[in-house]
């Protein structure tokens, strides 16, 4: 009788044993599906990055948004000289805007404080066709140079 319960434990314990490793072989196969559909998803956005990240789709962007190309770059060495000559960028036609991204500002709300935060801008007028860029001034050349060293 005493062999019989012995053997019933341990036929008792090994299927709890293997029940066990069984739960935990199907949560590691679970864990390896979502693993593999983790590394091919961030495999896709880093694909998609560097798609965006790519010189002819920055400035394609950079057209999009109204920027144009520097002028000549000019570079400041330590000692306070200047290589090269800076130039202007050069300005082309406003950029056109859809109708919907020109819609007209929402209407000022009855608080007092909302109407004063907000700058007041002039309204367009039916002859506008596009979008408007005023160019900033031009720097000049009495500007003084940093001083090597200094603000380190």
């Amino acid at each position: 009788m005493l062999i019989v319960v012995l053997l019933s434990a341990g036929l008792l314990g090994l299927l709890m044993l293997n029940t066990a490793l069984n739960e935990g072989s199907f949560e590691l196969s679970r864990l390896k599906k979502q693993t593999t559909d983790l590394t091919d998803e961030k495999q896709g956005l880093q694909a998609q990055i560097d798609q965006d990240a790519a010189p002819d789709a920055l400035a394609r962007r950079a057209r999009e948004l109204g920027m144009v190309p520097g002028g000549g770059p000019a570079f400041l060495q330590d000692d306070g000289k200047v290589l090269g000559k800076p130039g202007q960028a050069q300005d082309s036609a406003p950029v056109k805007r859809p109708e919907d991204a020109s819609a007209a500002p929402p209407a000022p709300s009855g608080d007092p404080s909302a109407g004063a935060s907000a700058p007041a801008s002039p309204a367009p007028t039916a002859s506008d066709d596009g979008v408007q860029i005023a160019p900033a001034p031009p720097a000049t050349a009495t500007a003084t140079a940093p001083h090597p060293g200094s603000g380190r």
